[in-house]
């Protein structure tokens, strides 16, 4: 199996590995600036916080005030990528700073093909293995963002892209006191759904996929040699613990990637009988691939999709 990451428009790269266990190399990163404006924040490192070998990139709102309390969101990347490539990608601090959240990039760990990675579900992507726990991580990076800033411990998101996708699914499982709502992009949850125990509080999700996707399956399958759902099957395993009915409704039709012609995406969603506050949606982007053109405001609307949770 091969996962390339070609970041449209950056001209960047990443390899997500293949059955063999071969990797390609990720060319240089953008010079982009992806810390705190500098009159804002507590003092140290500018804009970062966590442990000193994992520093994590901090984003805070245009016209920050400690008396408020906002949103925060987390960017996790894919596997080979880094935070610097994601955030880029995904223009996470400039729509923090626009959308007026607390924007958190970290990076993963480096395995034996230097490659950065998150230990999310035996699918994705501790191929060492290495064992690293992501999960205390990230939950130390959660706790430190709400000591450190003026943050609402009911307000914190995850969006990640392919292994962060998964990461995001984990940290839903294994987390799920800290999360309130995730979107994943062409990740997946748990093969099975044993693995995932029991949530203490039920997390809303988005799960984004293109049916094209030859990296990680639409319809599911194995990747490293281990099962993975379906895009659907992710959003109704986490519907369910949130006890809604699954019946799926149809929506408004978007357009999240721009190579694709006109209104692309298909919007659905779980609503009957959910624990109150939560929301369970898949957007099927046809005929897309692992790594979508996002198309203008793409990323915008899923973030308002999620800060609405």
């Amino acid at each position: 199996m091969r996962f390339r990451f070609t970041l449209p428009l950056l001209v960047l790269a990443l390899a997500c590995g293949d059955d063999d266990g071969t990797t390609d190399d990720t060319t240089d990163a953008p010079d982009v600036d992806m810390a705190v404006e500098t009159d804002a924040g507590p003092p140290g490192p500018p804009g970062t916080i966590g442990p000193d070998d994992r520093r994590a990139r901090v984003t805070l709102p245009n016209g920050y005030d400690e008396a408020e309390s906002y949103p925060v969101v987390m960017l996790l990347h894919g596997y080979g990528a880094s935070g610097l490539i994601q955030g880029a990608y995904f223009t996470i601090p400039a729509l923090a700073r626009d959308m007026g959240f607390i924007g958190i990039i970290p990076d993963g760990t480096t395995d034996a093909g230097g490659n950065q990675f998150w230990n999310a579900t035996d699918a994705c992507c501790d191929f060492g293995p290495t064992g690293v726990d992501d999960v205390a991580y990230l939950s130390d990076l959660i706790d430190e963002a709400l000591e450190t800033y003026a943050a609402d411990p009911d307000r914190v998101y995850l969006i990640g892209h392919s292994n962060g996708g998964f990461m995001s699914y984990r940290m839903a499982c294994d987390a799920s006191d800290k999360i309130a709502g995730l979107v994943s992009l062409a990740g997946a949850t748990w093969g099975d759904p044993m693995d995932c125990g029991e949530p203490t509080r039920p997390v809303s999700v988005l799960q984004i996929h293109g049916t094209a996707d030859g990296t990680i399956a639409y319809s599911g399958g194995t990747v490293a040699s281990r099962t993975i759902p379906s895009a659907r099957g992710s959003v109704e395993r986490f519907a369910e613990r949130s006890g809604c009915t699954v019946e799926w409704t149809e929506g408004d039709p978007i357009d999240f990637d721009s190579t694709i012609e006109g209104a692309e995406t298909v919007t659905e969603s779980i609503t009957d009988g959910c624990t109150e506050g939560t929301a369970y949606e898949l957007w099927t982007i046809e005929e897309g691939e692992h790594i979508p053109s996002l198309a203008d405001g793409a990323i915008r609307t899923s973030l308002e999709w999620l800060l609405a949770q």
